[in-house]
């Protein structure tokens, strides 16, 4: 069976499921998706001039806009990545968190170059920190690892044509 079939099966069983334990309502609706797209993703900084400046001043990201709070302290920077997604900064970090590589929940946040040498070479000159060289990984994608101030693991990556997620953009742009 192809993928695009066992798509379906998987979700007409869902469906049927549901209307077994009692909803009618339950319908397959195969023209809309619940969700279109990741709009942001949010870290809660311990200091969020630093984190600004780092994201704006090291990774090169625009600010989109500012919210404070009713005291007119600085409550979340927005910073802009692409048309309608975004990086969501929040001031007053307290609390102390586990991060690493074999930690259950958010591993990394991973962003976008066109071309991963240059990029590579600009975070260096703006004395950004460097974790990794630039290396082709397992998807076939060229990635580097960098970390804000407060240790967010980031991993910057570029999609040359034949990575896995450029080819699955491919094929999933065309099953529309």
């Amino acid at each position: 069976m192809n993928p695009k079939d066992q798509k379906q099966k998987c979700t007409e069983e869902i469906f049927e499921k549901e209307r077994k334990a009692g909803n009618p309502d339950a319908q397959i609706n195969r023209d809309f998706r619940p969700v279109a797209g990741l709009s942001h993703a949010a870290i809660r900084a311990r200091d969020i001039l630093d984190s600004v400046h780092y994201y704006t001043e090291i990774l090169g990201l625009r600010e989109a806009f500012r919210m404070h709070r009713e005291d007119g302290s600085l409550a979340t920077v927005y910073l802009y990545l692409a048309p309608g997604q975004y990086l969501e900064l929040f001031s007053n970090g307290i609390r102390e968190g586990i991060t690493g590589p074999d930690v259950i929940g958010i591993n990394h946040l991973c962003l976008m170059t066109g071309d991963i040498r240059r990029s590579y070479e600009a975070v260096k000159s703006a004395g950004g920190p460097l974790d990794t060289e630039i290396k082709r990984g397992q998807s076939q994608c060229w990635m580097y690892w960098t970390h804000d101030p407060d240790g967010t693991r980031i991993e910057i990556m570029e999609m040359p044509p034949e990575s896995f997620q450029a080819q699955a953009d491919r094929r999933l742009e065309a099953e529309k």
